[in-house]
């Protein structure tokens, strides 16, 4: 039994299996240098409590690294003749979403601030770049930005306080449910210009699947997203919806459009779209709460009410119809118009019954419209209540209405009860019924209505009265 024991083999003790780390301040300060970056989390794994250590001296690393590069002069930009490159890039590689150089929006000041509140590996994204990236929302001054998922450099972002709409779509004629994001920047509508001087900011789209997440993380990296239910996209509208103040995400409703036909790969799903063609470019319009919007191949287009001014049908044929979207910029009173072709007639009473909802009338009704955005007729002056003053601010249509009852009253106040009559004669004089019989014989026009009315209490009338 001894012998047994002393020439028995130890046991083998099999270390853990250590945990993927991803600390985003490390993963920012070291994504240049993978080797160093796998020493640090080493020493990490060997030693936990100096975990706050590594990560204050990543973020060092980074503030120094972003200050020196503040610093250097910037690069003459050279002029080009030729036609501009499709990624909207700076010559210096210092690029920005908007396309100048010192704007809100320069990879600069988004690479500023490292702390993460939440992100997404293996996000498809589809504008301003067509692929796969990691999505971000950094903490502090909060930031949406897209990092590339090797070099670990941020491609693109966008501040939170400058997104004027974001959108939830259903990707359309797609086997497998998908869901199409899409970040509006103020003066990105394609209506609306920017400022002269301020850059113009691009629109934002990825694309995620109708399932959960694959990795997708909170602060201090864990995981969420697993085991509850939650899938990709109502995840990513939760996060959106918690740090946007001014928006909201917003989804297609039934009750504001839903389309006649039903989705072709998916039966009996709702479609809430509609194919239509701008120029020779197809694409597909849906019909929000907030407004209309086209995509999704660039430029997209998103009318919001407050800057469409009419919509009006042409060319309506027995199969399509166009329709037509007069819209104007906020602070303009320049109107363009956009039109949108070879729409499928099954769709023309949703779309008119949104229209109608709306109050987005016609060409004809564009004023009617205007004063009532403007609440021109909001507060009635006692003149106007008295009728002796019309509205200022009165609309085409108010204004048709009003002339017509003005004329009505005109008619009943030059209307005279004793003008002729050709009854029994009671109550009139000869000489009218001469006149009458002469000016009225075929048409029997000149009734005496006292007489129909009073009977033979006009008799007691005297003549010089009536």
């Amino acid at each position: 039994m001894a012998f047994a024991t002393i020439n028995s083999a130890p046991p083998t003790h099999v270390p853990p299996t250590p945990k993927q780390m991803y600390i985003p301040a490390i993963e920012d300060a070291f994504a240049a240098e993978p080797a160093l970056k796998k020493r640090v989390y080493d020493a990490i794994g060997s030693t936990p409590q100096h975990a706050p250590l590594f990560e204050d001296i990543a973020r060092y690393t980074s503030n120094l690294r972003m200050t020196t590069a503040t610093t250097i002069p910037p690069v003459q930009v050279p002029v080009h003749d030729g036609p501009a490159a499709k990624k909207r890039k700076i010559e210096n590689g210092a690029a920005a979403v908007g396309g100048t150089p010192g704007g809100a929006q320069s990879l600069a000041d988004l690479k500023t601030h490292g702390e993460l509140q939440f992100y997404m590996q293996d996000v498809s994204f589809a504008i301003p770049q067509r692929k796969k990236l990691t999505l971000e929302i950094t903490a502090g001054k909060k930031f949406l930005r897209a990092r590339n998922q090797a070099s670990k450099e941020v491609e693109f972002g966008v501040p939170l306080d400058r997104i004027q709409h974001v959108l939830c779509l259903p990707v359309p004629e797609k086997n497998q449910r998908q869901f199409n994001f899409c970040i509006i920047p103020r003066y990105a509508d394609g209506i609306t210009p920017a400022p002269e001087g301020e850059p113009t900011p691009e629109t934002i789209v990825w694309t995620v699947n109708d399932g959960p997440p694959k990795a997708a993380f909170s602060d201090f990296g864990q995981q969420i997203g697993n085991g509850d239910g939650e899938t990709a996209e109502t995840l990513v509208r939760r996060v959106l919806n918690d740090n946007l103040s001014q928006v909201q995400v917003v989804r297609p409703d039934a009750q504001e459009f839903v389309s006649a036909m039903p989705e072709p790969h998916r039966k009996g799903e709702k479609a809430y779209h509609v194919k239509a063609f701008r120029g020779s470019k197809e694409g597909y319009l849906f019909f929000l709460s907030t407004g209309i919007f086209f995509g999704f191949k660039k430029p997209l287009l998103f009318f919001g009410f407050e800057t469409i001014e009419s919509i009006s049908y042409t060319s309506v044929l027995q199969r399509t119809f166009n329709l037509n979207v007069t819209a104007r910029a906020i602070g303009s009173d320049e109107t363009q118009e956009f039109e949108f072709s070879m729409i499928d007639q099954a769709d023309y009473s949703g779309i008119d019954s949104y229209i109608k909802t709306h109050g987005l009338q016609d060409a004809s009704l564009a004023e009617a419209r205007r004063a009532k955005q403007y609440n021109i007729n909001g507060v009635k002056t006692e003149e106007n209540t008295d009728g002796d003053a019309p509205d200022a601010g009165e609309s085409e249509l108010q204004k048709a209405q009003r002339e017509l009852e003005d004329q009505e009253d005109e008619e009943e106040e030059d209307y005279d009860p004793g003008s002729g009559s050709d009854s029994d004669g009671s109550g009139s004089s000869s000489e009218e019924d001469d006149d009458s019989a002469q000016e009225g014989d075929d048409d029997d026009v000149d009734r005496d209505l006292v007489a129909d009315e009073l009977g033979s209490e006009a008799e007691d009338i005297p003549e010089d009265e009536l």
